[in-house]
């Protein structure tokens, strides 16, 4: 098995940090449970904080090799506040995969900001969100500002019952960027709009840059028609995420999912989404990639067994000396081939009690076949992988502190109508 020393030392550290945080997460929600319930007007705070610890096997993986690997993937803390009622309210997510996952997850066929079959480290600051909400007759509306999740596409796959992140991630989301939303919500429908900067992120340290701010906008429309079912349409138009520089090719991104929202029978979960991005030179069409996936979660006795299908399509560029990376700056707007990704997944967690914390470890096998999307290809996957028969499995423990009073993605009136649900301002209390 592959570690590096000095990083699994930190992967440490940070697992110890998250551990000291557990008596201060349970105070600050046991505080702010009978702050509410005392005053609804005071303000209220919480805190969570969790961690994947995990050892994945590929087999093959680039350059026909089997890859036996060990981290600590997710490490987050987030907090959420609000005052005023709620009329004021902020989010922060900070995220240290830029410690631990340096190199990447091992990830069939994940890609983005420079990784391949790998799923790349997200920023340390993730989320840092102030929000303003309000009512005018029946209508709630919102604005909310900060460095974030723009509102398109289906709900981030760290708060999704995988290790694994779906191939689909850069085409069903768009997160971690400077962003302004306007939001507003009226019964079952709920409107969202932003403007925003279309550069993807250069490292985990690095921060967007501020003067491509409002060059890139999205729109999502979500509606409510029962109260298990949620059902979201969103479009963006992004300018080139790839090159930080600008003058990259331009994206157009579509996304319509529907989501389960609460248990029904022995369906305690499920989302069904479908996605496409098209990649422009100027007005013309160079690329199109797409996505279906639907996963669903079931109890059965004291486990929760979790099922995931996904039918997606990813660009190839050339790889660098290492295998898993592609250059981040390419010398022209090409890509040397399209590939088809059918991936199945399974995965089986079995939560222990524990006070103030959430434990569960937890078994996660998955089954891809890639495929060339179009021939001749100069990326044949059967050529690179040695089989279009890739198996993948992990296993782990996941670690969570605290409650998750925030849906990360949404903001304000953005969170749909919940019917019963506790409302604060506009703000729905989960």
């Amino acid at each position: 098995m592959r570690f590096r020393h000095p990083r699994v030392a930190i992967a440490f550290a940070i697992a110890g940090a998250i551990q000291l945080i557990v008596p201060l997460a349970a105070r600050a929600q046991i505080a702010a449970d009978t702050m509410e319930s005392r005053d609804s007007t005071r303000a209220s705070f919480t805190l969570r904080a969790q961690a994947i610890g995990l050892v994945t096997r590929l087999d093959p993986g680039p350059a026909d090799r089997a890859y036996t690997e060990g981290y600590l993937a997710q490490p987050l803390i987030m907090a959420h506040g609000r005052v005023l009622d709620g009329h004021l309210s902020g989010v922060l997510t900070l995220d240290f995969e830029g410690l631990t996952l340096e190199r990447g997850q091992l990830n069939m066929g994940a890609y983005g900001e420079g990784y391949a079959d790998r799923r790349h480290p997200h920023t340390y600051l993730h989320e840092a969100v102030a929000i303003a909400s309000g009512a005018f007759w029946r209508v709630g509306v919102s604005l909310a500002g900060g460095k974030g999740f723009v509102p398109f596409g289906t709900d981030d796959p760290m708060t999704r019952p995988f290790a694994a992140y779906p191939v689909n991630h850069h085409l069903a989301q768009i997160l971690e960027r400077y962003v302004v939303v306007a939001a507003a919500r009226a019964g079952p429908l709920t409107l969202e709009g932003a403007t925003f900067n279309g550069d993807e992120p250069a490292s985990p340290g690095s921060p967007p840059d501020a003067s491509r701010f409002g060059d890139s906008w999205a729109a999502r429309a979500t509606v409510t028609p029962h109260p298990l079912l949620e059902v979201e349409g969103s479009f963006a138009s992004v300018t080139s995420p790839e090159i930080v520089s600008g003058g990259g090719r331009d994206q157009r991104k579509w996304s319509v999912g529907a989501r389960l929202r609460q248990p029904l029978g022995p369906l305690s979960d499920a989302l069904v989404e479908w996605a496409r991005t098209d990649e422009l030179v100027g007005d013309v069409r160079a690329n199109q990639f797409t996505s279906f996936l639907a996963e669903g979660s079931t109890s059965l006795s004291r486990a929760t067994v979790s099922a995931r299908f996904e039918n997606t399509t990813r660009p190839e560029e050339e790889r660098l000396a290492d295998p898993f990376r592609y250059s981040r700056n390419p010398t022209d707007l090409s890509i040397i081939g399209i590939t088809r990704w059918q991936i199945g997944t399974i995965a089986v967690s079995t939560p222990i009690s524990a006070r103030h914390a959430d434990i569960a470890p937890f078994v996660e096998v998955s089954y891809g076949h890639p495929t060339e999307e179009v021939t001749p290809s100069a990326f044949v996957p059967q050529d690179f992988y040695g089989s279009t028969s890739i198996w993948s499995a992990s296993i782990g423990l996941r670690l969570g502190i605290g409650s998750m009073a925030h849906r990360m993605g949404r903001y304000g009136a953005g969170v749909p109508n919940v019917p019963g649900a506790a409302t604060a301002g506009g703000q729905h209390v989960h």
